[in-house]
């Protein structure tokens, strides 16, 4: 009977030796798990420690459109200084300033003494001469008929041929400076070049005019404003990107909450250098004549902007000795330095027309330690 007792306190002795072997291994295991863990976890926590953390902002183009606003000045779409081309005295002055017009209306009539008695001096010199040429070119064919029958020498029959064509000349010459005095004469007559507005008389009855000095004045100045022209100085930056029939809004501080149109007319062909600007005009209708010639306008252009532009802040830009960059952040959190080309300084923000691509997140305000390749922890972004 005692050796079935001893197998089974063996039994049981050898169970309790695995255990008490197992429970300091076990235990032993879970520490070292433990520390692993905690290893792993430190490891994690000083590597989340050391990310640096930026902000980004997601680089957008600017706009389908960008305003311009450029100051512009209004002209009659014609404009005319009316000046005597006679001398005499002013007789009388039929319309005053602000008058409205049609072509070939009286304006003032000019009387010039010396001019028409020079015309009627001519006109009886003009008749003398065509007598005197009627007379030599009758005397011609008298001595030519006398010279087919051998009345008269050759010689003779050349002189009247001379003295015939010396007097066609006389009256050609006599006709001629006839004419130039009539003209003079009808100058005495000022009359409107087109239909206008009367924007300023500069004479009154009894002025003198003396056509050839110096100092001589117009009598009116006559202006086209139904429709008027627009002159503007655009900067050279924007040369390229005006079109034909583009559209301008002009804004009047005289006429507040209204707005006029204005159509593209004309573009210079060159850029002025002192300037580096170039002018441009616009076609501008006034049927109510509410806009006056002379007049300031701002006139407000919409111009494409180009759709690879696109803009960022200031507090984005990098400057280091390899140029100008932005730092830009993968989708795995890593930095990536670019150069870039700026098209434009904004003030605020730049045009950027290569070097970020629409969509990118680029580091706002980023220390000077960034690399490429440094991982970062992005901590906000927002769309430019």
């Amino acid at each position: 009977m005692s050796k079935p007792v001893r197998s089974h306190d063996k039994k049981r002795w050898n169970g309790r030796l695995l255990i008490m072997i197992c429970i300091p291994l076990l235990l032993i295991i879970i520490g070292i798990g433990i520390r692993i863990i905690q290893a792993h976890a430190l490891k994690n926590e000083t590597e989340s420690l050391a990310l640096l953390n930026v902000s980004a902002i997601r680089a957008e183009p600017g706009g389908a459109y960008e305003e311009l606003v450029l100051p512009g000045n209004l002209q009659g779409w014609h404009e005319a200084s009316l000046y005597s081309r006679t001398n005499g005295y002013v007789v009388e002055w039929a319309v005053d300033m602000g008058a409205h017009v049609k072509q070939g209306d009286l304006l003032a009539v000019i009387t010039t003494p010396e001019v028409d008695a020079s015309l009627k001096q001519t006109e009886s010199d003009l008749l003398t001469a065509q007598a005197n040429y009627q007379f030599a070119k009758t005397t011609f064919f008298r001595w030519d008929h006398l010279l087919k029958t051998e009345s008269v020498s050759p010689q003779e029959t050349d002189e009247k041929v001379r003295n015939a064509k010396a007097m066609a000349s006389t009256m050609d010459s006599t006709r001629a400076n006839r004419d130039r005095l009539q003209a003079l004469v009808s100058f005495e007559r000022i009359v409107a070049p087109f239909d206008g507005v009367i924007s300023s008389r500069t004479t009154d009855i009894g002025k003198l005019i003396d056509a050839g000095s110096a100092g001589n004045m117009p009598l009116f100045h006559v202006v086209q404003s139904n429709k008027l022209r627009l002159y503007v100085r655009v900067p050279e930056y924007f040369a390229s990107r005006l079109t034909p029939n583009l559209h301008a809004t002009l804004h009047f501080t005289e006429h507040p909450g209204k707005v006029y149109d204005g159509v593209l007319l004309n573009m210079a062909d060159a850029i002025d250098p002192r300037s580096r600007t170039f002018l441009v005009q616009f076609a501008v209708e006034n049927p109510d004549n509410a806009l006056l010639a002379g007049s300031y306008t701002d006139v407000h252009f919409k111009l494409p902007i180009s759709s690879t532009l696109v803009q960022l802040p200031v507090n984005t830009l990098i400057f280091r000795s390899e140029g100008l960059q932005v730092a830009t952040i993968t989708s795995q959190g890593k930095i990536t330095l670019r150069p870039i080309s700026v098209e434009r300084n904004l003030g605020n923000t730049v045009e950027v027309v290569s070097g970020v691509k629409r969509g990118e997140l680029v580091v706002l305000n980023p220390p000077d330690i960034l690399t490429t390749g440094q991982q970062v922890r992005l901590v906000g972004a927002k769309t430019a």
